[in-house]
């Protein structure tokens, strides 16, 4: 899919005719996904994957995963571990401002691939599950 299309759609607020959009595509990632998945080509990820960015969400590492937190639907709302207090929905398709500002999702993805991976994330690692997150 062409870059500029997405951003013009994205940032001119246009509504985007399905012919710009493959049959494969549920939604255009954010303008912040799109500079990050391009910082983390630069880095060294490959092909982008769906899959292995799902298969990371469910990723049980000493006892700690994603859906600890989050539930093991994106759509859902959460429940933090330890704090008890509700976490809104990660997926951009319920919670709009979702994957919306690069700071925040930089922050969030160091924070939590810490916490659930004990250590940070690669790139290949952050571009699948970003990949994977956006068509939730």
């Amino acid at each position: 899919m062409n870059k500029l299309i997405i951003r013009s759609c994205l940032l001119g607020s246009l509504i985007c005719s399905p012919l710009f959009l493959s049959s494969s595509a549920t939604a255009a990632p954010s303008a912040a996904v799109t500079e990050l998945l391009t910082e983390y080509q630069q880095r060294g990820a490959g092909n982008f994957s769906v899959s292995a960015g799902a298969e990371l969400w469910s990723r049980n590492t000493e006892g700690r995963q994603c859906t600890s937190c989050h539930s093991d639907d994106p759509t859902a709302v959460g429940q933090h571990q330890k704090t008890l207090k509700p976490i809104d929905p990660l997926a951009p398709s319920v919670k709009v401002k979702r994957l919306t500002e690069v700071k925040t999702i930089n922050k969030w993805l160091l924070r939590n691939c810490k916490w659930t991976l004990d250590r940070e994330c690669t790139a290949q690692e952050k571009s699948d599950f970003l990949t994977w997150l956006s068509q939730q």
